[in-house]
């Protein structure tokens, strides 16, 4: 009776031996995708002010391009609060950032910046527009003559009432030369 609950005993480890060898054999060859975990984040904050008196600038639009290792990584495009903060989580730490800013009324700014750390703020400070620069004068630090915005050409006003027409000048017919049939003399 012990014999056989061996026997039993061991055909039993047999079949879950052997029903455990496919599953086994596929743990070390792995057929799915790897896991690739996304890269780390940075936290970057973009204050946006007025020059001139520090104030922020609300509504103006924050555009991000970012890089990794030569890699585009695409665009976004954020708009300041009422403080005149722009705020995006989605940037990979290392990657090489082009922030653009677009506000009505300023000239645009734009510059790069290497996001090494976790959290990056960064402070702008935006200017009036500036003269276009030209190789026949100096424009340097002249503001702009023209008002921010589509520009109309300047066209010549035309009077809107008809000029009043001059009064008509006497003419006077000229003197009439004798006629040599007239030779009478008159009185």
């Amino acid at each position: 009776m012990q014999l056989r609950r061996i026997f039993q005993f061991a055909f039993l480890l047999n079949l879950a031996l052997v029903a455990c060898l496919p599953a086994m054999a596929q743990d070390t060859s792995r057929r799915g995708r790897k896991y690739k975990a996304p890269p780390a984040t940075s936290h970057i904050e973009v204050t946006v002010v007025k020059k001139f008196n520090g104030k922020p600038i609300s509504n103006a639009a924050v555009v991000f391009s970012s890089a990794l290792d030569g890699k585009d990584e695409g665009n976004l495009e954020v708009k300041t609060d009422p403080d005149g903060k722009a705020v995006i989580d989605v940037i990979p730490t290392g990657s090489t950032v082009r922030v653009q800013v677009i506000a009505t009324g300023f000239a645009t700014f734009a510059d790069e910046f290497l996001v090494s750390e976790p959290t990056r703020e960064i402070a702008v400070s935006m200017l009036r527009p500036q003269e276009q620069v030209s190789s026949y004068q100096d424009n340097q630090g002249k503001t702009a003559a023209r008002k921010p915005g589509v520009q109309e050409p300047i066209r010549p006003t035309t009077p809107t009432t008809k000029p009043a027409t001059p009064p008509p000048t006497q003419q006077t017919t000229p003197p009439q030369s004798p006629d040599a049939s007239d030779t009478t003399p008159k009185q």
